[in-house]
């Protein structure tokens, strides 16, 4: 295995953590289409293009205006988003527009297609609400207006945070009404300053990780080659990039039939679902009580999932499955008899064994992993910039890091400005709407837990093709602050994890598209965005109260949120020791950060695939019923594939093959959206 793009002969930290990235001449299987000669995944030689055009005012245009009234819509009645709709269903229509128009969309054009589609009907939120920005408005004036919350804060809320509860604006259920304007005002800037706090931050984390490191990341991959598959059906020269994107597209359709639209459609016309299987994973934790206490016992459901382990690393993948096993299934036991895992009880299913395991121990040794892989990037990076200057001082030919030509960079002080402006701007105006909450912990978040844990985030992302976090900061710097005040709840903290900007920036390079061409698409997004999310709830809010009888799963889930919400809010006042503030342990973070070196530390003097070790730190964050799937994917197209088309060509196919998967999901979830639509819109009749 080829461990770095240009096989420096001194066995470096940057040497060991990276496989040659695609690019180059492939050796295609004639019998999928295309030729060994004429065919290049993103060579070096081919020329970024400025993707944005007319036709993507008008793909912007759709989204706001079609996608995401269904989307709103959705998660209300069904507590369900749109997935990989919104982005292959746009951009299939638009495909078949320019056809029958004689045109052709080039791949830049489809992949800002598919990049609007994911961004203007995107989740947000504690329960997955799409609909913009608007959306987190209607949750919080719901949440402060509850009798719980009445009752927890009798002092109320700041005006920026949602309208009193006698507003006229609560009573005629409209954003029309001057009592909006504060919580509005913030809304708008906090858009702002947060484009740019990640355009900032996560291009220089892209260079950091991409340019200098050379990390490969494995599923950036995935957008780039669906957007150049389709790319060549558009201009009718289907290849075999076509031909594999069709056949996962017939994967995801038949799999998404039974594992979405029948139950869908079946909840429709009967009282209950049908489940052909269970959504995500099968829990058998209650059934292995006795036998494994706290082990997190289950298999995942979502073919997804093995069809993203043919595209990760296999070291990526053996090291995700050994720790989530390992950690998860092994060691929990004997954690729980030890009396570490002291919040389990018997008959808590999956997901509430994964919370009390986390809080009682989890939490606090993962925290203990990132910094280690944390402090390992940095020393790479310092080892890689210190060799190239030390190079060129002595006249030997260094690798440059300059940006390549016409990729359409900024400049790296730049970037730096524009996030410590943000930054900054955050700080001051958290400390202007609560002034008595502690500045330093604001500047913490933003200038030095933001960044670091930014990077982690982003080097797993290019190594493993995941992503790391810790929860519950902020929650417990709030406890451990000893503020008391509701208002620092709804403030717009600094506090973020820009590491997916830098799979994005690599998405991007990859279909060679010009940055600037994604700089025009967020300044045309934006006010669609705020349009539409404004007109759309508006109209939706004024139809019915949210939560409603009319809004199912709104009425069902949006008051158990509120209470959780009001219960983490009221968590320091009661006076007795916080939950979260016992889940921080300084021994535990020493064990996760001591256990980290030795294992890079031995696969590094035995000469194991430095990859290993990331896959290790990632499935301690993972759960088995995701590493099981992810592991049969991968010895699958190790052991199979590999061997029935060629190591070089599976490569090339794999991508391919998982792009043309989410898009059959994204129909079929298309037409799950449809059917809800349609059978909410029609009123039934008593006869």
């Amino acid at each position: 295995m080829a461990l770095a793009p240009d096989k420096p002969s001194d066995p470096d930290l940057l040497a060991a953590t990276v496989e040659d990235r695609p690019s180059g001449p492939l050796n295609v299987d004639p019998a999928l289409g295309g030729s060994p000669a004429d065919d290049v995944v993103a060579g070096d030689d081919e020329e970024y293009v400025d993707g944005f055009s007319w036709r993507t005012v008008v793909g912007a245009l759709f989204i706001g205006f079609i996608m995401m009234p269904g989307a709103i819509y959705l998660g209300l009645i069904a507590g369900q988003g749109m997935g990989p709709a919104a982005e292959w269903v746009t951009i299939i229509l638009f495909m078949e527009v320019a056809r029958r128009s004689y045109q052709t969309l080039k791949k830049q054009e489809l992949y800002l297609l598919y990049y609007m589609g994911a961004a203007l009907v995107s989740p947000v939120g504690a329960l997955a609400l799409s609909g913009g920005p608007f959306a987190p408005l209607i949750m919080t004036q719901y949440i402060v207006n509850t009798p719980l919350a009445r009752g927890a804060f009798p002092e109320g809320v700041p005006s920026w945070v949602a309208p009193g509860p006698d507003s006229p604006a609560l009573l005629e259920r409209t954003f029309l009404h001057s009592d909006w304007l504060p919580a509005i005002g913030l809304l708008m800037m906090a858009q702002i300053l947060g484009r740019m706090n990640s355009w900032g931050l996560g291009y220089v984390l892209f260079r950091i990780t991409s340019d200098i490191e050379k990390l490969p990341f494995p599923l950036a991959s995935i957008a780039a080659e669906g957007a150049t598959a389709l790319a060549e059906s558009s201009s009718q020269k289907e290849g075999w990039r076509w031909r594999i994107f069709s056949i996962g597209a017939m994967i995801g359709v038949g799999w998404g039939a039974m594992y979405i639209l029948i139950p869908a459609v079946s909840g429709l016309i009967f009282s209950q679902e049908i489940r052909i299987v269970s959504i995500p994973f099968i829990d058998y934790t209650s059934n292995t009580k006795g036998i494994l206490p706290a082990a997190l016992t289950g298999i995942g459901t979502d073919l997804g999932t093995i069809l993203v382990g043919f595209v990760l690393p296999l070291p990526v993948v053996v090291g995700t499955f050994i720790a989530a096993i390992g950690c998860h299934l092994v060691a929990n036991p004997f954690l729980q008899r030890a009396g570490i895992l002291r919040s389990w009880t018997p008959g808590l299913d999956l997901n509430q064994s994964s919370v009390a395991n986390s809080f009682d121990f989890w939490i606090s040794f993962n925290l203990g992993t990132s910094l280690v892989v944390a402090i390992i990037g940095i020393v790479t990076v310092i080892k890689a910039l210190t060799k190239a200057r030390r190079n060129r001082a002595s006249g030997v030919a260094a690798m440059s890091f300059a940006p390549p030509r016409g990729r359409g960079d900024i400049a790296i002080p730049i970037a730096l400005a524009a996030w410590a402006l943000a930054t900054l701007g955050y700080v001051a105006l958290c400390r202007y709407l609560v002034p008595s909450f502690s500045v330093w912990i604001l500047l913490f978040f933003g200038f030095i837990w933001t960044p670091i844990f930014s990077y982690i985030s982003a080097r797993m992302a290019g190594l493993a093709g995941q992503h790391l976090s810790v929860p519950f900061v902020k929650e417990a710097s709030f406890m451990m602050s000893g503020y008391q005040g509701v208002d620092i709840w709804f403030a717009p903290i600094p506090l973020n994890d820009f590491g997916g900007m830098a799979q994005h920036f690599r998405t991007v390079e990859l279909t060679r598209t010009k940055f600037s061409s994604i700089i025009k698409v967020e300044l045309l997004m934006l006010p669609i965005m705020l349009i539409c999310s404004f007109l759309f709830w508006s109209f939706i809010w004024r139809l019915a109260p949210i939560p409603s009888a009319n809004y199912p799963y709104a009425s069902r889930f949006w008051p158990i949120h509120a209470q959780s919400s009001i219960l983490w809010m009221t968590g320091n006042r009661a006076g007795e020791e916080n939950l979260l503030l016992k889940a921080i342990n300084i021994n535990y973070i020493g064990a996760g950060g001591i256990i980290a070196i030795i294992a890079f530390a031995v696969i590094s003097l035995t000469g194991l695939p430095i990859l290993l070790f990331y896959g290790l730190i990632s499935g301690t964050h993972a759960i088995p019923p995701f590493a099981i799937p992810m592991m049969i994917g991968g010895l699958l197209g190790r052991y199979y594939f590999e061997k029935r088309y060629g190591t070089q060509n599976w490569r090339a196919y794999a991508p391919v093959l998982v792009a043309g998967y989410y898009c059959g999901m994204g129909l079929i979830g298309m037409a799950a959206v449809a059917l809800a639509l349609l059978s909410k819109s029609v009123s039934r009749l008593p006869f």
